[in-house]
């Protein structure tokens, strides 16, 4: 997998303004979400597996890095003869073997990563030592850390919960009954349950904590496991028995990221236009496809042409619509969020979005950056316990800190869309999950431009 680690830039991303309504085509390449529960259900396989279509990012690139460290072997497949390439990078073969200790994995400010690998590192005999970027430190881990120790493994830390941490493994993991609390992240339970199946009483795990966030993840990691034969019971709300046993080697094709999809489509609302999301799954277990009821809350139309979906947003902000408040719960896709604060700026109606404490937690406090970013550019929002309040303002260009945060990046380009001058710091972020975003979305924009000047041609 190709090095997409990205670099500071020297100068700020100056986030293209649309200068008419859009009429955008927008192909994205497959889900983070999936692409790494796959290569970790791959990595413990009976068998070699195929990835098609994967993720080719930072967060994807950093889990085959760690695998690979942990003795996996991932080989890049070339297209098959008389295939057109994916354009996004090659497919994936995964051979398991032996985890192997005596190495330091790097998760970067993954949380796929950091809380994933630890489960299954722990199956290796030797030493492991789990670390990443600076602000990952400050990211929660102790329930991964309470739940190995509560296992039976042998875990060394600085006792505050969070990275660097090392554990010795013997080569298996008892497994067996375990409560956690995972409010902080649904991540905890996914990284556990992927594992269990090879842990030598599988796992009885009970949630024990006040709030679930993003049951659909959780959701996800059930039916990728079921879908390698594993047996998955569900007893009761936040409770969850693996049953040990094989895990079967399977080919399988990555659908494209529902959450990468959340700028593309409320370009739609702000520009005004069509923007078409090729290939929408009818089916899936990912949170972004609440998109197609969530939008048109803000008055989208959202139809389905095919195998595409399309989202209408009529004249929108920059040709004078009124966007409407709106209260929202997004306990379920707290991820949709930065999206979503950004179009609710642009309103002219307060909108309150709760059940996304838990962001506080994830690459950066989003709460603290969303507010900051949006109040620096002349917004009102409030931070509550559990969400914010966004006030109508009328916004100015800009400073725009992404914080390291791959959404929070594509909130200020949401923005930038009909505020002048809106500069975000770090675009190149965007890496970690959507490598190609500035050039998809500059590709995007520029529909509106031409859209314009037919019109003027025309005229």
């Amino acid at each position: 997998m190709a090095d997409t680690t990205h670099s500071q830039q020297p100068d700020p991303w100056i986030a293209p303004r649309a200068r008419g309504p859009l009429h955008g085509d927008v192909a994205l390449p497959g889900s983070k979400s999936l692409t790494n529960r796959e290569l970790v259900l791959a990595a413990l396989a009976d068998g070699p597996s195929t990835i098609r279509l994967p993720l080719h990012s930072r967060d994807s690139a950093l889990m085959v890095a760690g695998l690979r460290q942990l003795g996996v072997g991932i080989e890049e497949l070339e297209p098959a003869p008389g295939t057109d390439a994916n354009p996004y990078g090659p497919d994936l073969r995964i051979t398991p073997a032996p985890m192997r200790g005596g190495v330091r994995v790097d998760c970067g400010l993954a949380g796929t990563v950091m809380r994933f690998l630890p489960p299954l590192a722990a199956l290796a005999a030797g030493s492991v030592t789990i670390d990443g970027d600076p602000y990952a430190r400050k990211r929660p881990m102790g329930a991964i850390i309470r739940a190995l120790v509560d296992l039976g493994v042998d875990v060394t830390d600085d006792g505050d919960g969070a990275m660097p941490f090392t554990f010795t493994g013997t080569g298996s993991v008892r497994g067996g009954a375990l409560t956690i609390d995972a409010s902080a992240s649904s991540q905890f339970v996914s990284g556990l349950l992927l594992s269990a199946p090879r842990f030598e009483e599988g796992l009885h795990l009970t949630h024990v904590g006040d709030r679930l966030p993003s049951l659909p993840h959780i959701d996800m990691t059930v039916a990728a496991l079921r879908a390698r034969g594993v047996r998955v019971d569900q007893p009761a709300v936040g409770e969850w028995v693996v049953h040990p046993g094989p895990i079967a080697a399977r080919d399988v094709t990555i659908e494209p990221d529902l959450s990468n999809a959340a700028p593309f489509a409320v370009a739609a609302l702000v520009a005004g236009g069509t923007v078409r999301i090729r290939t929408w799954p009818t089916a899936t277990t990912q949170v972004g496809a609440d998109l197609e009821t969530l939008l048109p809350r803000w008055g989208a139309t959202v139809t389905r042409d095919g195998d595409d979906l399309l989202v209408d947003g009529g004249v929108g902000v920059l040709g004078g619509a009124s966007l409407p408040g709106v209260d929202l719960d997004l306990t379920r896709g707290g991820e949709l969020a930065p999206a979503l604060v950004a179009l609710a700026a642009l309103a002219d109606a307060p909108s309150e979005i709760t059940g996304i404490g838990h962001l506080r937690g994830h690459e950066t406090d989003r709460l603290a950056a969303l507010a900051g970013d949006v109040n620096r550019s002349g917004g009102t929002v409030q931070e509550l316990d559990d969400g914010l309040r966004i006030a109508p303002a009328r916004l100015h260009g800009g400073p725009w800190a992404a914080y390291d945060d791959h959404r929070m990046a594509t909130a200020g380009a949401i923005v930038g869309l009909v505020v002048d001058g809106v500069a975000v710091d770090d675009i190149g972020c965007t890496a970690k999950t959507l490598p190609q975003f500035p050039e998809l979305w500059a590709a995007l924009v520029a529909t509106g431009a031409s859209a314009a000047s037919a019109d003027r041609d025309g005229a």
